[in-house]
């Protein structure tokens, strides 16, 4: 048996062109791999307490917390940082659905990445060696090259570097620009090649949740 956790960031639920495209992968990883298991991680829904990070790292380096330190929250927030790390340790694969949010990642993928790489295993990069990790990525304009916001998307760069060259993760993307274009009067020329880009977009993750799984299922014969 094998195991996909699914993160979500979204702070959206109807309408989310990230949650969408990674229903598509998911739904193409459980028809190749029916038996596989689905773990979720919700960070739109329930984002983590900001203040966990600080607690957990503090406790890490060995710095004294201060006065008002509550040691049951500390107990909690160490627990907390554990139970992420384990979710991902104990993934056969990640589908990460991220939308850009003013030109990078929301402070709540900050957060959880962060408490991630509090774990000195999965910073060396060789616990999660080779794993595949698929991105599912919205963005509501165009960053594109010759485009007037080339380079101006951070995120993707960022969760490349993160999962791909410190964690050692195989990735795959399917991503989806001008998002915005059906609901921005500025943007209505745009709207055909947005759906083109969705489209695209929903083909690629198809594709990806089918390799995964075939992957996945390789591995275990």
């Amino acid at each position: 048996m094998t195991t996909l956790l699914r993160v979500d960031a979204s702070i959206r639920i109807d309408g989310s062109v990230s949650r969408a495209l990674a229903d598509s992968a998911e739904a193409a990883w459980r028809a190749e791999h029916p038996d596989g298991v689905v773990v979720r991680r919700d960070l739109g829904r329930d984002p983590l307490p900001s203040n966990v990070w600080p607690a957990v790292a503090a406790l890490s380096m060995g710095l004294d917390a201060g006065p008002d330190a509550n040691r049951a929250d500390t107990a909690e927030a160490s627990a907390l940082a554990a139970e992420l790390s384990a979710e991902l340790r104990n993934a056969d694969a990640v589908l990460l659905a991220v939308p850009l949010y003013n030109y990078g990642i929301s402070q709540h993928v900050k957060t959880w990445i962060d408490l991630l790489l509090l774990d000195s295993d999965l910073l060396s990069g060789s616990s999660l060696q080779g794993r595949p990790a698929i991105f599912t990525l919205a963005r509501g304009g165009g960053y594109g090259p010759g485009t007037p916001r080339e380079g101006w998307d951070h995120a993707t760069p960022y969760l490349e570097r993160i999962f791909g060259d410190l964690l050692g993760m195989t990735v795959r993307q399917a991503v989806a620009e001008l998002t915005l274009a059906p609901v921005t009067p500025a943007m209505a020329d745009l709207i055909p090649a947005s759906k083109a880009a969705q489209e695209e977009a929903h083909l690629a993750a198809k594709d990806h949740g089918v390799a995964v799984a075939k992957e996945l299922i390789a591995a275990t014969v």
